[in-house]
């Protein structure tokens, strides 16, 4: 999975290309970490993400509490398979996703 981060004030937006899994949502939650001290909005585009895992999901409830404290989180871009997890799971009624 490749990971990229724009910042625009205290914007920050997460581009996924790949496939978040056990794997690389460690790498994930890491840059989270670093990178969200002064974000007052968070948003995860993706628009090239194609496989999402319950680890997956378990970093962005996670960035979602963080965010609660401090701003907000949106998802967009989400691609029919990945927004079916959300559905199934029923992410999708606790995360702002358009």
């Amino acid at each position: 999975m490749e990971i990229t981060k724009t910042i625009d004030g205290t914007t920050l937006t997460i581009a996924l290309d790949g496939r978040l899994d056990t794997i690389t949502s460690k790498e994930l939650e890491k840059d989270i970490h670093v990178s969200l001290d002064g974000v007052t909005e968070l948003v995860f585009d993706f628009e090239k993400l194609t496989y999402i895992t319950s680890a997956g999901l378990r970093i962005l409830s996670l960035a979602q509490k963080i965010m609660n404290k401090q701003g907000q989180m949106v998802i967009r871009n989400v691609q029919p398979d990945v927004q079916e997890v959300f559905d199934i799971t029923g992410l999708s009624s606790f995360l702002q996703i358009e």
